[in-house]
């Protein structure tokens, strides 16, 4: 492992200031059009920043709080109004272009943003929002290019004389988590606590100035911000932009940029494996990736075919709790608890620590009910809470500690494995399951591009599992063959198999690449259009009750989890199965 000894900045702005002067490249982009990828000198990019920023201290009223929301994709200016806001000490809240109408203004003006910046693309989405005290600025008018003009000459330090200078205790991001299942909360990140994160991962992954970190993660998102952004800012390299995701695009990014690094979240590494294989997959210069939620088996179909590396890791969004990998981190695991961190296992009802994993001799874990819970941080944290969200900030740090809202078991040796997320625990003939395990059990299925597994309420009691797939190019699912796939998984507990398989075009995504698990679960196993492109509904298979194979059926003394009896879900077999929900009072349950 290569390393570095880049001193550890005590602010974002440190971090900024230190590329006046220097002009090796600093930020790349316009890759792929016409005339080519531009190329900025790290002193120009600093340059553009500080203009910004003294823009910024004069735009904002006095006594606002010095907050600016940034609706736009991976364009320059995006990296420009971050370092402005190092700069200024103010906060940037990052906002995503997925959100509509009332939530995309609630996002805005619960963040306190007195100003806008946006591009001409995302104006629509701000037409006949009531955004009372907000300025809107729109990057690449004449207006804009008029409002910048005569703050061109400014220089790091000189936008700070009308307030307070920026330090580490400044806010720098107010970083919304997922609001799948309700309003995102912003969790406040200060630039002391970014710029020691960013040394950290610099200092891990030996980043120095002939590194190009390739953005292609949203950076409205603290994944692109935390783990691409400022680990090349610490460690000198430039980095490289891409506007959108795009799977077709990648090689050839990398190729153009010279791109050694990434990072990644949620689907990014499957839709990467659903393109095309090339003779050519391996000519590159990536030597790197880092992300969450690639998957033991998927990271490994990525080594194989493109020869690079990917680094699980896992860190808690708001700070307060992570996890480090170690040479001797076992297969599916994580690692262990980051020095500084209690970390535990506990059951989230009474408190009380789980017992270590037991796995058999095929590798199953055998405890799963008493062995996985929610990991919490015992000890110090990191978190520095939520932006006017005081109950949401008192139930994360209930009882003195940081309750990460993960499941996760731990082995006899203290390394820790993903198990989902809180809501993401079935309760299967009162054996409890979590999604994430049963997810990598059928990820190895090899005509799956693309796996969700999730709780589907069952007719009388508790749970059913309900796996929705993506099949790659050219595959049909074949229910005896997936069957038998299932029964010959030794890992695959006698509860695990799913009940029912929703075989999805495209797997639903949120905008930071994530699957859209509420929308699956509302859906559950009624019909569901597939796309504007193509009609009708996602075809459900399931295993009826009795069926061969289903777990806990009559006739299956020996538990095999699946031997066949899969069958698709016809509109009288949908009738029955509803009308079993009405008889035993469960309809309700069922949103649609």
């Amino acid at each position: 492992m290569r390393t570095t000894t880049t001193p550890v900045p005590g602010a974002v702005a440190e971090l900024i200031a230190r590329q006046w002067g220097d002009h090796r490249p600093g930020l790349k982009y316009g890759a792929g059009s016409a005339g080519g990828a531009v190329v900025l000198s790290r002193h120009r990019t600093a340059q553009e920043s500080a203009a910004r920023a003294a823009l910024l201290v004069d735009l904002l009223p006095p006594g606002a709080e010095p907050h600016i929301g940034v609706l736009l994709d991976n364009t320059p200016e995006f990296p420009f109004w971050l370092g402005a806001a190092a700069l200024a000490g103010a906060a940037v809240a990052g906002i995503n272009p997925t959100r509509r109408g009332p939530e995309l203004a609630r996002d805005i003006l619960h963040t306190d943003c007195r100003i806008l910046v946006t591009e001409p693309a995302h104006l629509p989405l701000l037409r006949g929002l009531d955004l009372p005290g907000v300025r809107i600025l729109v990057t690449g008018t004449e207006e804009y290019a008029d409002l910048l003009a005569p703050y061109a000459a400014a220089a790091p330090g000189e936008a700070v004389v009308a307030r307070p200078g920026p330090g580490p205790g400044s806010r720098f991001l107010l970083y919304f988590t997922s609001g799948s299942t309700g309003a995102p909360k912003a969790a406040v990140c200060t630039q002391g606590r970014l710029a020691a994160a960013g040394a950290s991962l610099a200092r891990g992954f030996g980043v120095t100035p002939d590194d190009v970190h390739y953005v292609c993660m949203p950076l409205f998102h603290g994944n692109a911000v935390i783990a691409d952004w400022l680990p090349a800012l610490v460690g000198g390299a430039p980095v490289a932009l891409r506007r959108r995701f795009s799977a077709s695009a990648f090689l050839g990014d990398v190729r153009a940029y010279g791109a050694t690094y990434f990072t990644y979240v949620g689907r990014a590494v499957q839709y990467l494996l659903a393109t095309d294989p090339r003779p050519d997959d391996r000519d590159h210069t990536l030597r790197l990736g880092f992300g969450t939620e690639a998957g033991a088996v998927d990271a490994a179909r990525f080594a194989e075919r493109f020869g690079v590396r990917l680094v699980e890791g896992y860190g808690a969004t708001e700070g307060g709790a992570s996890v480090q990998r170690s040479p001797d981190t076992p297969p599916g695991a994580l690692g262990r608890a980051a020095p500084g961190d209690d970390l535990a296992v506990v059951d989230p009802e009474t408190g009380a620590e789980c017992p270590p994993a037991a796995f058999d001799d095929r590798g199953r874990l055998c405890n799963g009910s008493a062995a996985i819970g929610e990991l919490v941080n015992r000890g110090r944290s990191l978190f520095e809470g939520y932006w006017r969200n005081p109950g949401a900030e008192a139930d994360r740090t209930r009882g003195g500690w940081y309750w990460t809202g993960d499941l996760f078991y731990r082995d006899a040796e203290g390394f820790l494995y993903f198990a989902g997320r809180t809501d993401d625990r079935l309760r299967v003939d009162s054996e409890n399951l979590a999604a994430a395990v049963i997810e990598n059990i059928l990820a190895r299925w090899s005509p799956a591009a693309a796996v969700a597994v999730y709780a589907v309420p069952d007719e009388a009691a508790g749970d059913q599992v309900m796996a929705a797939i993506a099949l790659r190019e050219g595959e049909e699912f074949r229910p005896e063959a997936f069957a038998a796939f299932l029964a010959a998984q030794p890992d695959l507990g006698t509860k695990m198999a799913p009940r029912y398989v929703r075989i999805v075009r495209a797997m639903p995504t949120t905008a930071t690449n994530k699957i859209h698990r509420v929308a699956l679960r509302r859906a559950a196993f009624l019909p569901r259009p597939r796309s504007a492109d193509a009609p009708g509904p996602d075809p459900v298979w399931w295993r009826p009750p009795g069926a061969p194979g289903r777990p806990g059926a009559a006739g299956d003394a020996r538990g095999t989890p699946a031997t066949g009896g899969y069958r698709l879900l016809d509109p009288d077999s949908l009738t029955a199965l509803l009308a079993s929900y009405a008889a035993h009072g469960r309809a309700g349950l069922l949103e649609g």
